[in-house]
């Protein structure tokens, strides 16, 4: 969920499962020749099928005239990597230590033979084992020589805090005559297998030789993926760091709505239960589990939506007030502009646990309880008909106001997932974040009020003289609102609009607004 201003956070490497598989009893070698391109929608269908799997003939033989690859390595990605090259029209030969035990293994097209066969045709091999196994392959040295060895293995956390040198590097190391690339080792055995039209298409590619990193990249783009040129080998370290990262930018965000949700738990905790049970004697404690929790999950939710849209408003004062969009945000704003995405998940999410709680309240054997007493208090009171106008109207509008919020709000949730918001342009894409986003900030603001309606001005509701919770929600929001009302003026929306569009404050530019045909006129160099 992103609004206008920039900070947009770049998606995540998919976390590779990398079953190398056995010691270096595999290899394979590969030509450094780009394969008949294929049609564009062929890379995102999926690979496996009974098809690819059957060892028995069922996937054809390659064409002789194959560009040939070598895979080092029988494991998940050896065997994915293998269907996915298959596929995309190369010829595989895979190195195995125990090549008859490996061979149905693989698809029929794919050749497994020993190491020292596997390695001497390919010009570009795989090297899928792992680190600990890369001196066995030194007795390959001599039939690698010259040859392009593509490293896709990643080190476990703990060996990546304990060498100080990449397993990129220490290969290259090992064979000082091979050219070694670091590349695909943020792709998992699942995404070659599947196909990369609902995954990540990014791949890594780093070295020191150019026209090495060229011929894999156009591998990885014959393959489906997007190859990005990561620099020299001396990179590999960082590309390796990269599926060892555990969500890394919802750090934050997450610890936020904890945060969030642990004070608004205790001070509905102290209003709501330690209050009766202070003042009145009552045991309210049954409450925790379901009434408290549901009572917090709306005010986490609420604010952290308005919390989403609350940096787009101070990165717009910002630039009003140094009339330039050229002039860098402070640090703590850059880094929230760039979490808004994952905050508006887990308003989403907070939001959805809200409506699942509120649909479990009636089944309460408390709920059934109270039920059963007010009826009986109502036949001891002589009351045949209980029906107030006022309370009626506002539980509907609160209700559909509520049905409302959570639509709209589900629907910046669904857009914010890639394989949906690159199906958008870029129009379409911030009239939902940014237009329908603002909408369900009205709506969540609307619902909460209904929800409140008389309840801020009764004195019983100021419970040890602490303001009823839905009071200190609307505190943000309605910043919120107002900011962005105020921008809507056009004193300050053309000044903005201006802004954006490159004129700054004190500069000798005269600016014409694009709605006159007039020529920009400028007086001295910009």
């Amino acid at each position: 969920m992103a609004e206008e201003a920039p900070g947009a956070l770049g998606p995540c490497p998919t976390v590779p499962g990398l079953g190398c598989g056995e010691s270096p009893n595999t290899q394979d070698s590969a030509s450094n020749t780009r394969p008949a391109a294929a049609m564009p929608g062929e890379m995102d269908k999926p690979l496996i099928s009974r098809c690819l799997v059957d060892s028995d003939g069922s996937l054809a033989e390659a064409p002789s005239e194959a560009p040939r690859v070598g895979i080092l390595g029988s494991g998940d990605f050896a065997r994915s990597l293998a269907t996915r090259l298959v596929c995309s029209g190369f010829s595989v030969v895979v190195g195995s230590r125990n090549p008859k035990r490996s061979a149905g293994l693989f698809p029929s097209a794919v050749q497994v033979t020993f190491q020292e066969e596997a390695v001497s045709s390919p010009e570009v091999i795989f090297v899928a084992v792992y680190r600990e196994h890369y001196s066995s392959l030194c007795g390959l040295n001599d039939q690698l020589t010259g040859k392009i060895l593509v490293d896709v293995s990643n080190p476990t956390e703990r060996e990546h805090l304990r060498h100080r040198e990449s397993n990129a590097e220490y290969l290259a190391s090992l064979f000082p005559t091979c050219t070694v690339v670091k590349a695909f080792n943020v792709i998992s055995a699942w995404t070659l297998q599947s196909g990369p039209r609902d995954g990540n298409r990014q791949v890594p590619v780093c070295g020191d030789q150019p026209e090495a990193k060229r011929v894999v990249s156009e591998m990885a783009h014959a393959m489906g993926f997007m190859p990005m040129d990561m620099g020299s080998l001396a990179t590999a370290r960082e590309v390796e760091a990269l599926p060892l990262r555990l969500l890394p930018g919802w750090k934050v965000p997450t610890l936020l709505a904890l945060g969030l949700f642990v004070c608004f738990y205790a001070y509905n905790f102290v209003r709501d239960v330690l209050h009766p049970y202070v003042q009145e004697g009552k045991n309210r404690f049954y409450k925790l589990p379901v009434s408290v929790v549901n009572t917090t999950l709306p005010c986490v939710a609420y604010v952290l939506l308005s919390l989403v849209y609350l940096p787009g408003v101070l990165a717009a004062a910002l630039q009003l007030q140094r009339g330039t969009k050229y002039s860098r945000f402070p640090d703590w704003l850059d880094h929230w502009l760039q979490h808004r995405k994952q905050i508006g998940l887990l308003s989403f999410f907070c939001a959805a646990l809200h409506a699942l709680y509120s649909f479990c309240l009636p089944l309460r054997r408390s709920h059934r309880y109270e039920l059963v007493n007010l009826a009986v208090k109502q036949v001891l009171a002589n009351k045949s008909h209980l029906w107030v106008e006022e309370e009626v109207w506002r539980m509907e509008i609160y209700l559909s106001l509520g049905v409302l919020a959570l639509g709209t709000l589900s629907l910046l949730a669904v857009t914010s997932l890639p394989s949906i918001a690159n199906s958008l342009n870029w129009r379409e894409f911030s009239f939902v974040q940014s237009t329908l986003g603002f909408v369900a900030l009205v709506l969540s603001t609307l619902h909460t009020l209904t929800y409140g309606w008389t309840r801020a001005f009764e004195e019983s509701r100021y419970k040890f003289y602490l303001p009823p919770t839905f009071t200190l929600t609307l505190l943000v929001p309605c910043v919120v609102i107002l900011a962005k009302g105020l921008f809507f003026l056009p004193c300050l929306s053309r000044r903005l609009a201006r802004i954006r569009r490159g004129w700054e404050k004190g500069s000798a530019l005269k600016f014409t607004p694009p709605t006159d045909h007039a020529p920009v006129e400028k007086t001295s160099h910009v």
